[in-house]
């Protein structure tokens, strides 16, 4: 398996066309699409180029944002689009809110950004997630295998934190065409012993991979392309990586 960082991927902007960005970039990177391979964007070009900038001075805080914000030591403009961008709060406290994303993820503050975009901070301006990755992930997907040919497997990827560890790790908020899992149970292992359990979460393990070669400061690699695996293909996205809630032993 290779990883292969596209180097000198342009800034990102509003109304980009990212399908026609990526093949510039594979050009000018001496690459081309090849069947089975898997390409892993950063969240922050997807969401760019759909535009998903608010400026925090449009936005009104309501009676909750205010509290929120006071628990957890945030600006009551970004703590209401944290709430607007949620299913529910979970826990609080100074600096940091875990939430139930309305796409289903359980993350920190909504997924609100602030890094790697352009900011004043007389006029500061935060960065939401794409709006539905799955069909983001979908749509790059079609746009890329209806002008080169090769219909690639498409992952999007974030960074998250994790309960009981340090440190952050990429997770897929969004695939199209690879199943995000690979169940393996009724499989035998090394010594004949039935697999029961065993269901490796292909997708983010490619997230973590490429997160890893991305960077996370000022490195601009947003895009992997990830060549050698043979994934299974499907039309599931990544809502099937959400474990259900009554099955969640966690909350």
């Amino acid at each position: 398996m290779q990883l292969l960082a596209l180097d000198d991927f342009p800034l990102v902007s509003p109304g980009d066309d990212l399908a026609a960005l990526l093949l510039d970039c594979l050009g000018s990177n001496q690459l081309c699409l090849q069947a089975g391979d898997v390409l892993v964007l950063a969240q922050k070009i997807v969401s760019k180029a759909e535009g998903r900038y608010v400026r925090l001075a449009d936005v009104q805080p309501s009676p909750a944002a205010r509290e929120l914000a006071r628990r957890a030591d945030k600006d009551p403009r970004q703590a209401e689009l944290v709430l607007q961008e949620s299913r529910e709060v979970l826990r609080v406290r100074p600096g940091v809110v875990i939430v139930e994303h309305r796409n289903g993820y359980v993350m920190a503050n909504a997924g609100i950004d602030k890094s790697n975009i352009e900011n004043s901070p007389e006029d500061p301006t935060v960065l939401l997630l794409p709006d539905d990755p799955d069909q983001s992930a979908a749509s790059l997907r079609r746009q890329l295998g209806q002008r080169s040919g090769v219909y690639p497997q498409v992952i999007i990827n974030d960074s998250v934190g994790r309960a009981w560890r340090n440190g952050t790790v990429g997770m897929a908020i969004g695939t199209a065409g690879l199943q995000p899992t690979h169940n393996q149970v009724g499989e035998r292992d090394l010594f004949g012993n039935v697999l029961e359990v065993t269901e490796p979460a292909v997708a983010d393990e490619l997230a973590a991979a490429a997160s890893l070669v991305m960077g996370q400061a000022a490195e601009g690699c947003p895009v992997v392309l990830v060549r050698g695996l043979k994934l299974s293909e499907a039309s599931v996205g990544s809502q099937s990586l959400l474990r259900e809630r009554h099955m969640d032993m966690f909350r």
